[in-house]
């Protein structure tokens, strides 16, 4: 099939190199354009920008795709499907109906439960019990496209980081299949009623508040590694928690129950597993209290 490809991030990177080792004409890759990244704040090209180029693949990066102009050099394409996955723009419907077959897109969840930007991000937290991926043919509602294909996985204690690499793979050879069997497929309308959505992650959901419950921290943390990170205040200096379990224990919400770092939570206790101070490296819990005297006692803020 021609495909133009379009998306941005690391969880589109697979997608697009299993459709080139299947053997399609990706015939152009639509991406964010370069943005500043590092000390230097240099521009750097997204992570499919830079697969594209390595594959010889013509690469375009509007900031938008609502001119006439844009519209019209879409189309120019001929493509029979365009194949999107986490792309960062919204697609006016003159380039939903360009293609062929339209615009299918890998959704990080199951939808309907789900539609939006942080999919992954709020089944973690949400503590269900597993996600999936959904192939959907895309039209001008947010995720509300008719479901063509679907994949699932536990998430058990997967991180947000974890599963978004999981997904991103299993969306990658689960849209391979839809394309090959595209004909067969026929798309199931999805119900409104059951639909949930997952907003952007807002900055300020980031800190811990110790008084909820141990096992809605330990969501919320893997929920938020490694990006942005669940913090905390330790010893006036804030510490990110990237893993944690349930553990023994009680006391005040953000005590310090014992010198292996068993923190009070508003019921029950937890233990980070992973925790990184700012500018320095993520460590293990037991690295981390080398560098870290946090005896029993401590208070977290």
């Amino acid at each position: 099939m021609r495909i133009i490809f379009m998306g941005t991030p690391d969880f589109a990177v697979p997608a697009l190199a299993a459709l080139h080792e299947a053997a399609h004409e990706i015939v152009c890759v639509y991406t964010q354009p370069p943005r500043p990244a590092g000390r230097g704040k240099k521009l750097q090209p997204s992570p499919v920008q830079k697969l594209a180029e390595q594959l010889g693949i013509e690469v375009r990066s509007p900031k938008s795709l609502k001119s006439a102009e844009a519209q019209a050099e879409f189309a120019a394409l001929n493509a029979d499907v365009a194949v999107v996955a986490a792309y960062g723009l919204i697609l006016p419907q003159a380039v939903l109906d360009a293609p062929t077959h339209g615009c299918i897109n890998i959704h990080a969840s199951i939808l309907p439960r789900w539609r939006g930007a942080a999919p992954i991000h709020r089944a973690v937290m949400a503590g269900d019990p597993g996600t999936g991926v959904t192939i959907m043919q895309m039209e001008a509602g947010l995720d509300t496209g008719p479901m063509l294909a679907t994949i699932r996985t536990p998430i058990e204690d997967k991180t947000t980081g974890e599963l978004t690499e999981e997904l991103a793979e299993l969306g990658a050879q689960l849209m391979v299949g839809t394309l090959r069997d595209l004909a067969i497929h026929i798309p199931v309308a999805q119900d409104d009623v059951d639909a949930t959505y997952a907003p952007k992650i807002d900055k300020a959901e980031a800190k811990i508040d110790w008084s909820r419950s141990a096992a809605e921290l330990v969501r919320h943390i893997h929920g938020l590694a490694p990006f942005p990170g669940a913090w905390s205040e330790v010893d006036g200096a804030r510490v990110k928690f990237l893993r944690a379990e349930v553990c023994d224990g009680s006391g005040d919400a953000g005590e310090v129950l014992d010198d292996d770092l068993a923190i009070a939570c508003g019921e029950g206790a937890l233990r980070p597993i992973r925790l990184q101070r700012a500018g320095k490296p993520a460590m293990d819990r037991a690295d981390f209290l080398r560098g870290n005297t946090i005896g029993k006692g401590a208070r977290l803020a």
